[in-house]
């Protein structure tokens, strides 16, 4: 059986481990199951997040690694002419695409749009403009907010923020890659087959994925969604405060 773990709200929070999740994932494998890994946050490289799960605790290999940066490249054609708003992730995924990047105002064939902290007013016009004259208009992923754990909720502005902005500029809407869309089910079927549990944070990405590849939906507690927002649709398996916690139900209990 293969568990997939949402990385943000899940393992982590802004890079910052989450309590239990590094012993979470050791009892999963002691159990004979095999952990991988999904993530919407396009912005670092593969070996980013290898890395990154290594100083949790967490010991990965880059192929069981699946971002929204390599199902928004798995969109385009091999020798495709790309305009980024994004980070180091896309850029890394479509050069492995073989995809060659060019600036928005180069008539490019694609335009992808990812998180970035790096925000260029100039940049977002030019890719807004770009899409307006007719190149394809590619999203990561579409969540709306990213969480750290901070003050005042601890959600930060998401994909999705710049995303609306290139689509209201435009006036078109993106294909979307990332959860819980169909490029991301099609990467995740042919690396690792069936999934048995998708677990995550977010209902409308997490939660709609679970549904699309026919996994059980286990939400935590530890990133967007809260215990004053159940319930919540769609209905997860399971509910927990955090991974630890949720995968001893789930190996407790059929």
């Amino acid at each position: 059986m293969t568990w997939a773990l949402d990385l943000d709200g899940v393992v982590w929070l802004a890079g910052r481990a989450l309590p239990g999740a590094a012993s979470a994932v050791e009892t999963l494998r002691q159990a004979g199951e095999r952990v991988v890994f999904l993530t919407n946050n396009s912005g670092p490289s593969l070996a980013g997040h290898v890395e990154a799960l290594g100083r949790t605790g967490i010991e990965c290999a880059a192929q069981d690694v699946v971002t929204s940066a390599q199902a928004a490249a798995s969109l385009l054609a091999r020798g495709s002419r790309v305009a980024i708003v994004g980070d180091r992730g896309i850029r890394e995924a479509l050069a492995a695409r073989d995809v060659e990047e060019v600036g928005a105002a180069e008539s490019p064939d694609a335009v992808v749009v990812g998180r970035t902290l790096q925000l260029d007013y100039g940049a977002l016009a030019n890719a807004a403009t770009a899409v307006r004259q007719g190149a394809r208009f590619i999203a990561t992923n579409t969540d709306a907010t990213f969480p750290t754990g901070g003050p005042n909720g601890g959600l930060l502005p998401g994909a999705g923020a710049l995303v609306a902005f290139v689509a209201t500029a435009s006036g078109r809407q993106p294909e979307v890659a990332g959860k819980p869309h169909e490029p991301m089910a099609a990467l995740v079927k042919t690396r690792f087959g069936s999934l048995s549990v998708m677990v995550g944070d977010r209902p409308d990405t997490d939660g709609l994925f679970a549904m699309r590849v026919g996994a059980r939906f286990g939400l935590v507690l530890s990133g967007v969604t809260r215990a004053s927002d159940l319930p919540v649709v769609p209905a997860p398996d399971r509910v927990g405060p955090d991974l630890a916690a949720l995968v001893s139900d789930y190996l407790g209990r059929p």
